[in-house]
């Protein structure tokens, strides 16, 4: 039975980024195209605001060291971004002191998470190499949370690490990026569970439409992935993302809203609450 969305929403993941401030090099080719400008947190604030998004979570995109100062300057000065999912090197000697300093910046206080490209790594042990793990183990001293962009053959190692690391929350974004456009299941469905058997691990229910075949996808093919995140998971551990604006390339702010609210249809309030305000309020301290 479908529930009402709840009142007040947490998007526990999104991006901004300035292009006469830097590259994003990521954006490359036809298909990224429409990508290729400047977005900012004022142009996000009127569409999420329409939705009842009461706060948000900001996530890095490029692995330097001048944006995360910058979107905790953003923070500070915004009431609706709640939090700062930033970057620092984790391989660093001095990886703790970075985190310090990063907390002592106008917006400090905001920083909730760490994040890097995982994804772009060549390594597939990278997570696991004894000076990540030393960067891994600073982020969970300094109270915050990892989050972790990687694609299906990196979830085993993602898992390895999270086991060894049991007092650091590991944030899977998007899935763990399933391979939706080819409708396969296994075996990132098995590898998921594994990862969420561990009780250190949450996910975000984000970024499924760009995983989808572009521009032909229908809700019937996002929802088996949805589900195995569900069972996987339960609605305690799920956290609603929308990865604006890269979710823009296949719809719209208010769409991807929607999208979640139909993928999560049949909970309760209640663990409609959890999933779209309370966990990310929770995981993130925010």
């Amino acid at each position: 039975m479908a529930t009402v969305m709840p009142p007040r929403i947490v998007d526990a993941h999104h991006h901004v980024w300035d292009l006469t401030a830097r590259p994003q090099p990521w954006i490359t080719g036809e298909a990224l195209a429409p990508l290729a400008r400047t977005f900012t947190a004022d142009e996000l604030a009127a569409e999420a605001r329409a939705t009842g998004v009461v706060g948000t979570v900001v996530v890095q995109t490029v692995c330097v060291p001048e944006e995360t100062p910058e979107l905790l300057a953003l923070a500070a000065g915004n009431d609706l971004v709640a939090g700062v999912v930033g970057w620092t090197d984790l391989t660093a000697p001095d990886v703790a002191d970075a985190l310090r300093a990063l907390r002592e910046l106008p917006g400090g206080d905001r920083l909730v998470g760490i994040r890097h490209q995982v994804q772009e790594e060549p390594d597939l042990h990278w997570l696991l190499r004894p000076d990540v793990r030393r960067g891994l183990l600073a982020v969970a001293a300094a109270g915050l949370a990892y989050d972790l962009v990687v694609k299906p053959h990196q979830l085993p190692a993602a898992t390895l690490a999270a086991a060894g690391l049991t007092g650091l929350t590991f944030v899977l974004d998007h899935l763990g990026k399933p391979p939706i456009a080819t409708g396969e299941v296994a075996p990132w469905a098995a590898d998921l569970r594994h990862f969420a058997a561990l009780p250190n691990t949450v996910c975000k229910l984000s970024g499924l439409v760009t995983e989808a075949a572009p521009g032909r996808w229908l809700m019937e093919d996002l929802k088996p992935y949805a589900d195995a995140a569900m069972e996987a998971f339960g609605p305690q551990r799920l956290l609603f993302g929308s990865d604006w604006p890269v979710c823009t390339l296949e719809a719209g702010y208010q769409e991807v809203v929607r999208i979640a609210d139909g993928l999560t249809e049949g909970l309760s309030a209640a663990e409609k609450s959890a999933v779209f305000h309370d966990n990310a309020v929770r995981v993130y301290g925010l």
